[in-house]
């Protein structure tokens, strides 16, 4: 049995609808739900009034992300329907149902915490938590309406970082077995996808946990050895949030021998300040396992996308400490970053932290770092409008439109006649504004 199939067919008549908050792994198995439930002969309607069941993928990464997955499961629980649908159903999953599930029951909906069991059984019964065993959750997919296609490789995470809400909703770290990853890349390059992002809450953690434990750059090696031969110039690789631990000598060769992997580093660097990074229980030193990786991956790309996260205004962050994020940033050749106020988040050790911060003073630097990472986007544009090719994964037409290797946007000056998801060489001719612009040098493929 295919992973997230039903063990069932329901009667064609039977509708659902489903609204998804949150990271990229709550979009992977929202799309994982969906088809799960088409396959088993349910058909989908954009009105939860219209809905046998309802369901609603929550996030609890920040307070307010939490109290946005409350309003809209009240409003849930208002719009479903039973007159019209004898049996209609409002159902909450994921996160933030997880770590609060008395306060979503107490809305008049049904919580179910385990998506793999929800997909098997969209109408009951009701699993009362997730598997108390490790286990990768039995969710996939087989393609995406958007051109460019997410595979979910590991889910949870063992860390505890001071300021995260995240293992409370999603346990400890599990890794997906290599065969089932492969398998999924290949369904997705099959189905016309030809940019494929890996994903999951803790990329650091992969492989830890199986029967012969791997590390992430064992995985990104494996999978650019079987996919290169067979595929070629016509499949990208792009790869998830990478934590600063992950940046080692074993993952710089691992990107120099890589053929697949686009010129592309997103880091979740959060501070650059050795005392802050402590408090937040990462390490002191991740700002120097960054600054060192970035210099030497130039070699191997010298042109490259480089985004970071960061959270200013934790508590007990002073003017000196802050100042060493922002003139670390500053040196580093971003080109774009997240950049985020701390916020309390009921539930972690940092919202009962001394040294809390006025929320003038985390929102003046959030705008500071803001406009130094705004000027350096800008910066890279300008840079990258005057490379000689850059390679576009076209994701719609008229206009034609689609993202660079380098995690740029992108809009052609001509009609592409290639599908949607291939991969289109072009030359930059040009900027709008964020958007870099370009012209099609031949219909299609080449990484």
């Amino acid at each position: 049995m295919r992973a997230g199939m039903p063990q069932f067919p329901f009667d064609d008549s039977k509708r659902f609808s489903l609204t998804t908050l949150g990271c990229k792994v709550n979009q992977y198995e929202s799309r994982a739900l969906a088809e799960a439930w088409e396959k088993a002969g349910l058909s989908r309607v954009d009105d939860p009034a219209a809905a046998d069941v309802a369901v609603l993928v929550t996030c609890a990464v920040t307070a307010r992300a939490e109290a946005e997955s409350r309003r809209l499961a009240r409003q849930l629980a208002r719009q479903i329907n039973p007159q019209a649908r004898p049996g209609a159903r409002a159902v909450v999953t994921g996160c933030a149902a997880v770590v609060a599930p008395d306060a979503f029951a107490a809305l008049g909906v049904i919580v179910v915490p385990d998506k793999a069991g929800l997909a098997r059984r969209p109408f009951g019964p009701d699993d009362a938590a997730p598997r108390a065993d490790a286990v990768f959750p039995d969710l996939a997919v087989t393609g995406y309406d958007r051109a460019r296609g997410l595979v979910k490789i590991q889910d949870g995470c063992s860390h505890g970082c001071s300021y995260c809400i995240v293992p409370s909703g999603r346990g400890a770290s599990v890794s997906r077995p290599f065969p089932d990853i492969l398998a999924e890349a290949i369904r997705l390059i099959t189905a016309g996808h030809r940019e494929i992002g890996l994903t999951g809450i803790n990329l650091g953690h992969y492989g830890r946990d199986l029967e012969a434990p791997a590390s992430f750059w064992d995985l990104l090696a494996a999978l650019d050895d079987a996919l290169a031969p067979r595929y070629g110039d016509t499949v990208r690789l792009r790869l998830g949030s990478l934590d600063p631990a992950m940046l080692t000598e074993e993952g710089l060769s691992v990107l120099a021998a890589a053929r697949l992997v686009c010129p592309h580093l997103h880091i979740s660097l959060q501070s650059a300040d050795p005392e802050v990074l402590v408090a937040m229980g990462r390490r002191a030193d991740d700002a120097n396992r960054v600054s060192s990786f970035v210099d030497a991956i130039r070699i191997k790309w010298p042109t490259f996308g480089l985004g970071c996260d960061v959270l200013t205004g934790f508590p007990g962050e002073s003017d000196a400490a802050f100042g060493r994020t922002r003139d670390f940033l500053s040196g580093l050749p971003l080109t774009y970053a997240h950049v985020f106020p701390y916020s309390r988040r009921p539930g972690t050790r940092a919202a009962a932290m001394a040294g809390q911060l006025s929320k003038a003073v985390k929102t003046e630097r959030a705008r500071e770092l803001r406009e130094l990472a705004a000027a350096k986007k800008a910066a890279f544009r300008e840079r990258l409008s005057r490379e000689a090719r850059v390679v576009v994964a076209l994701e719609r037409h008229d206009p034609a439109v689609g993202t660079c290797g380098q995690y740029v946007d992108c809009r052609f000056d001509a009609p592409v006649a290639a599908p949607l998801g291939a991969l289109v060489r072009a030359r930059p001719v040009g900027r709008d504004g964020d958007l870099l612009l370009v012209a099609p040098l031949e219909a299609g493929a080449g990484a």
